[in-house]
């Protein structure tokens, strides 16, 4: 993909656009992405730098604890609810995690998970990669999950939905079917780069309790209120032309005893509704090539 000054796809208005369904006459797929990151120690986090000693860099330990209670409960927690309600996630994954927490990926996999690749460790971006390097970093984090999950991923999200001008040549050429960095839309649509054609997955930095309660210091009644505001606005738009939801989550974030309660309650809330479409991502973007929309 050579540089540009708009993305690899054409600008379509929303209010220009063909209405299309979802299998079965759904208004709205429901996707759910727990991440499941991992962090090293030895490794400073982004935004905390390591702190300074007279003898050696001291590890952050509090920012690196927090997340990695995330991995030992809150991923548990988040389990928990969405099998309530049928849900099957999409975990983006870090490769890291097949090693050094397995029995996460075994419980996923039991519950029917499907998973997106998500670089090899939350603490390098594809941005930070050499030019040479980033293909092999794809192919290797895609053999991982592969091996074991038992199935290669069709689909990425870059840690920090980081990607440089090759990123998404080589997704393709890797044999991804989806990416999901973009940010930029309710509905999928496609992008074509010099390696062929990939489908654009709506991600969302909205509802994302990273941004939300992370950054901007919401609460977890505001992310719930936000989740159900959401939901209401696409499902009612969704009546005349499909729509994707998606509920981005971090373990560490959401996966506390104080938070857990509104993401069960907004869950609840969505499935009381008819016409919604639990899915992974796969199954979605599957099922809008399959409309065979023009856009």
């Amino acid at each position: 993909m050579q540089p540009a000054s708009y993305g690899p796809f054409p600008y379509v208005p929303i209010n220009r656009r063909p209405a299309w369904k979802w299998p079965n006459g759904a208004r709205l797929a429901l996707w759910v992405i727990p991440n499941l990151e991992f962090f090293h120690l030895n490794t400073p986090l982004s935004g905390h730098p390591w702190e300074k000693s007279s003898e050696y860099k001291a590890p952050t330990v509090r920012a690196w604890g927090q997340r990695d209670y995330g991995n030992r409960i809150g991923v548990f927690r988040v389990m928990d609810v969405l099998n309530k309600y049928g849900i099957r996630a999409t975990a983006t994954t870090n490769a890291d995690i097949c090693d050094f927490h397995p029995e996460i990926i075994e419980d996923a996999v039991k519950l029917g998970w499907e998973f997106m690749g998500h670089n090899k460790t939350n603490s390098t971006r594809l941005t930070a990669v050499p030019p040479e390097e980033e293909r092999a970093l794809i192919r290797y984090c895609l053999d991982k999950l592969q091996q074991a999950t038992g199935k290669r991923p069709v689909g990425w999200l870059g840690s920090g939905l980081a990607e440089t001008w090759n990123t998404l040549d080589h997704l393709v050429d890797e044999g991804c079917l989806y990416v999901s960095d973009w940010v930029n839309d309710d509905q999928p649509y496609r992008m074509k780069v010099d390696a062929g054609e990939m489908v654009y997955l709506p991600y969302s930095y909205e509802v994302n309790d990273s941004n939300q309660i992370n950054y901007r210091l919401g609460s977890s009644d505001d992310f719930e209120t936000m989740i159900k505001r959401t939901f209401d606005v696409l499902y009612r738009e969704g009546a005349q032309s499909a729509r994707v939801m998606a509920i981005c989550l971090h373990p560490f974030l959401i996966g506390v005893p104080h938070r857990i309660g509104g993401l069960d309650a907004a869950l609840k809330y969505i499935c009381e509704h008819e016409g919604v479409w639990l899915a992974t991502g796969e199954e979605i973007a599957r099922a809008y090539l399959e409309a065979n929309v023009s856009v």
